[in-house]
């Protein structure tokens, strides 16, 4: 490169610089001289390629998944098809677990507890059911929610016969009643959860 050359780059360098410094410290935006002269500096480059390998972390996402399905599948062992809990079958659906005070399936009958979780069961097979019910008393569990609903709806009635038995078996299940008209009515439950301390 001739010595004229470098004279003129390196003094066009120099001006940039100096221009890059004063923006820098003083925040202002740039005229057209300056977009120009910025533009002139940079005419002959060209885009960096991107060799820079990020590492994905889709094992813990996974990780995750795996748990959450783990839990859901250790609440459905409490669900036995063979085994049928003594519940009272004249009326509404009711239970109350021995060490809660039956005042609390009042409540529940009353709609004194509003649910925060609802799970509509419509058109699922009864082991479709189970998997729902045992991952909705695991999410009540893990987001601390005291009270759900569960729509088993009229069908054929074989959910609304099972999901009252298989509730009295999970050890989490303090009590439930038929929900109130305005929850769903017979065609669903109002499950009250005992919280994790």
């Amino acid at each position: 490169m001739p010595p004229v050359t470098q004279k003129i780059e390196s003094s066009l360098a120099l001006k940039i610089r100096i221009k890059i410094h004063q923006i820098m410290n003083k925040k202002t935006s740039l005229d057209e001289q300056d977009l120009a002269l910025f533009r002139d500096a940079v005419a002959g480059t060209r885009k960096i390629k991107q060799d820079t390998i990020r590492l994905q972390s889709p094992a813990i996402k996974q990780k995750a998944q795996i748990r959450e399905i783990r839990e859901a599948q250790q609440h459905v062992h409490y669900f036995s098809d063979e085994y049928e809990p003594l519940l009272n079958q004249d009326g509404p659906v009711s239970y109350v677990r021995s060490d809660v005070s039956s005042y609390e399936a009042k409540k529940l009958r009353r709609g004194d507890y509003i649910p925060d979780l609802m799970l509509d069961l419509h058109g699922l097979t009864q082991q479709e059911a189970k998997n729902e019910l045992g991952a909705l008393l695991e999410a009540c569990r893990r987001q601390h929610i005291q009270c759900a609903c569960v729509m088993h709806g009229h069908g054929k009635n074989i959910l609304k016969q099972k999901i009252p038995l298989w509730l009295a078996q999970h050890p989490n299940v303090m009590a439930f009643h038929q929900a109130p008209k305005l929850w769903g009515g017979d065609a669903a439950i109002l499950v009250l959860i005992e919280l994790a301390n």
